[in-house]
């Protein structure tokens, strides 16, 4: 089955009152703009080559900068960036690696007011797409460890809902512990990063209910791949997550 373009993806968001189309290439923005829609969180770097290995810091402090003005200039609120792959880097050098690295881009995202949101993703599956093995940023702890030392209001926790349940667990308590430094969410079903519906394990309703609670203001990004008709399991999705 062909993926929607976007065009028609703003179409289904509207359709189904969704304000965001997220990760969109910035020359796409106008298409989001005349549909009354925003980009709830902005590309940067990508995942395997990221802040925790030096040599890779002005690669990504370049993106996360051209992310960070795209954004300011749109009223846009989040880049999105990652620890990288471990590469034999030591846990404990990798979190050195990245706090010394945002603390050099962190005060330009705090000039343009804009968020950075590091996102934590799952080591243990192999399937593409569905895990990163070798990720070292694969822990909430671990990242929170990289957000706490940065020391920013613009230094945020990408919680992605399906990476912490398969590494971590305890998904209410997470974000109840770290509430003020959730930056953005994104869904999908465990196992297989499938739909949000019966045929998994993870509880979404309680979970929304919790980020009310917490009193999140930002997005949920529904990020899972579809097994069955797209629009179907979205609409599915969208109600589920609207309480």
């Amino acid at each position: 089955q062909k993926h929607w373009n976007i065009e028609e993806m703003c179409k289904v968001a509207v359709d189904l009152g969704c304000k965001s189309v997220e990760l969109v290439d910035p020359k796409d923005w106008p298409t989001l703009k005349k549909h009354g829609l925003v980009c709830a969180i902005a590309g940067s770097h990508w995942f395997d080559k990221g802040m925790n290995n030096p040599k890779y810091h002005d690669m990504c402090i370049e993106k996360m900068r051209k992310a960070i003005d795209a954004c300011a200039e749109n009223g846009f609120a989040n880049v999105i960036t990652f620890t990288g792959f471990r590469e034999d880097i030591p846990d404990d050098a990798g979190i050195q690696n990245c706090v010394a690295g945002y603390k050099k881009v962190v005060g330009y995202a705090e000039e343009k007011k804009v968020n950075l949101c590091l996102e934590m993703l799952n080591s243990r599956v192999a399937e593409e797409m569905k895990g990163h093995p070798g990720y070292q940023g694969d822990h909430t702890d671990y990242c929170m460890k990289i957000i706490k030392q940065v020391g920013s209001p613009r230094m945020k926790l990408l919680f992605d809902i399906y990476h912490v349940q398969i590494m971590d667990g305890d998904i209410i308590k997470r974000l109840r512990e770290n509430a003020e430094y959730v930056g953005h969410i994104h869904t999908a079903g465990n196992p297989g990063r499938c739909e949000i519906d019966e045929n998994q394990e993870i509880n979404y309703r309680p979970i929304m209910k919790a980020l009310l609670e917490i009193r999140y203001k930002g997005y949920v990004g529904q990020e899972f791949i579809p097994t069955r008709d797209p629009l179907k399991g979205l609409t599915e999705a969208v109600e589920l997550c609207a309480v």
